[in-house]
């Protein structure tokens, strides 16, 4: 059999460029030679869009035409819908027990968030617990592998954890999964943030047309000292070159237009100019294929549904199991 991957995304939007290059890549090169799972999280949206269930609801779709147009073949990968696997909620339930709140209240990935989304001490509870829920998912489907952006990477740790003290407590039942960062561990946002994020207004989304990839492109940040093209650049800190050395195909031209802009000589429009040819290259395949794809959504909806009926069928398999280690399978099998 195949070795296991597990991933996925929280349909809350578009994906962008930093999903791409941060696991999408890896997915789509990996999907053959993996058993792949890919998770649509919409539980997990609701963590944080509660109120907004149709804004889930209607992203789901979305982020299914982006898999797909990546790449993604459901020949080869099975798209799952989170909150149709009720094994994951249970499973959560029983983590719970093995996670202090010091312990998650001290992880960076959420620390950052509940800081970004300005949540303070209203933090919900649902939100707080998230990387419990991750956890399930990715061992609801025993992945041995997780692809995933360098900062999910405490997330993957936090998993870890779980796993070994439920297997060191109960029985070892369940995977203990390890983490696949893509070769752009993380894709700086338009304006200069560390962080490209959906709601954050500092993103290119694979579905963005084609004018819209040119207006944000030639509206980058990038180096604040250079007010002339004559004048030396710097490199360090500039998302231009963190996105040419991310999508340009020939590493020598971008370090030889790395050294004419440190030097002085190079503009930023040109640069931009480059990054955009750069970044068409890349997104006009995926733009016609999305396309193609969104003109039959109920066909899509279809593989998602088969997708899903697939991954309940894994992850009662694993449940049963973890019933059988905690001693509540009272009634036996099924």
């Amino acid at each position: 059999m195949k070795p296991r991957i597990l991933t996925g995304d929280r349909p809350t939007g578009p994906l962008h460029l930093g999903h791409l290059v941060g696991s999408l890549q890896n997915r789509v090169a990996l999907q053959r030679e993996y058993e792949t799972f890919v998770l649509l999280a919409d539980v997990q949206a609701l963590t944080d869009n509660f109120e907004q269930p149709d804004k889930v609801r209607r992203n789901v779709l979305e982020v299914a035409l982006d898999y797909l147009a990546v790449g993604l073949d459901p020949q080869a990968c099975t798209f799952v819908i989170q909150s149709q696997i009720p094994e994951i909620a249970e499973l959560t339930v029983f983590y719970l027990n093995l996670v202090t709140v010091s312990h998650l209240r001290q992880n960076p990935t959420v620390k950052t968030e509940i800081a970004q989304k300005g949540y303070g001490e209203a933090v919900p509870a649902g939100f707080f617990v998230y990387p419990v829920s991750q956890a399930a998912d990715i061992t609801a489907f025993g992945a041995q592998l997780v692809p995933v952006g360098a900062d999910q990477l405490p997330m993957i740790e936090q998993t870890r954890e779980i796993v070994r003290r439920f297997n060191g407590l109960y029985a070892p039942v369940l995977v203990e999964p390890q983490a696949l960062v893509g070769r752009a561990a993380r894709l700086p946002g338009l304006d200069g943030q560390e962080k490209m994020g959906k709601s954050l207004g500092n993103a290119i989304f694979l579905s963005d047309p084609a004018d819209e990839v040119r207006r944000k492109v030639m509206g980058m940040y990038t180096d604040p000292g250079h007010l002339r093209v004559e004048d030396p650049g710097q490199v360090e800190g500039n998302p231009v070159f963190t996105y040419l050395d991310a999508f340009d195909p020939d590493p020598a031209r971008v370090q030889a237009l790395k050294e004419h802009y440190t030097r002085g000589g190079l503009g930023d429009v040109k640069v931009k100019r480059h990054l955009l040819d750069v970044l068409e290259g890349t997104l006009a395949p995926i733009r016609e294929r999305r396309a193609d794809f969104a003109q039959d959504p109920g066909a899509v909806m279809m593989l998602v549904q088969e997708g899903t009926h697939r991954g309940r069928e894994v992850a009662a398999a694993t449940m049963a199991r973890v019933r059988q280690a905690m001693r509540l399978d009272y009634f036996g099998p099924g």
